[in-house]
């Protein structure tokens, strides 16, 4: 979706496949059962969410707010990890679902670190 009306965090590929993993976890959540509505199903949708949140919330930060929000949203990628796991154990997902989750996964926790070096760098 594009809008006429622009951010420039959205320009961070990061960002990106944040939003596109939060919406991924989205769709799987439908083949969770009732039970799971307010255990592991809010939790992972809460959590997935939160990395591009976060993402966007630091982008109008100073420095250190920015770096501290980065880290956020990687520990918030690093419970998705948890969560996926929780999920394939319990048959919500598929082998291949889990594969893909951690997939992207690992790379949104790379370009978060490469991002968070970038900045320490530069500020240096």
């Amino acid at each position: 979706m594009k809008s006429q009306y622009h951010f420039n965090f959205e320009e961070l590929i990061v960002y990106q496949k944040a939003i596109e993993y939060g919406e991924l976890v989205h769709k799987q959540l439908n083949n969770f059962t009732k039970i799971e509505d307010y255990r592991l199903s809010f939790q992972f949708a809460r959590v997935a969410d939160s990395v591009a949140f976060n993402i966007a919330e630091s982008s109008g930060s100073s420095y250190a707010g920015f770096l501290n929000y980065l880290k956020i949203a990687r520990d918030s990628s690093r419970e998705c990890v948890a969560a996926t796991t929780k999920a394939y154990l319990r048959n919500y997902i598929t082998y291949k679902e889990s594969e893909n989750n951690r997939s992207l996964l690992v790379e949104i926790n790379k370009m978060l670190s490469a991002l968070m070096k970038h900045l320490k760098d530069k500020n240096t």
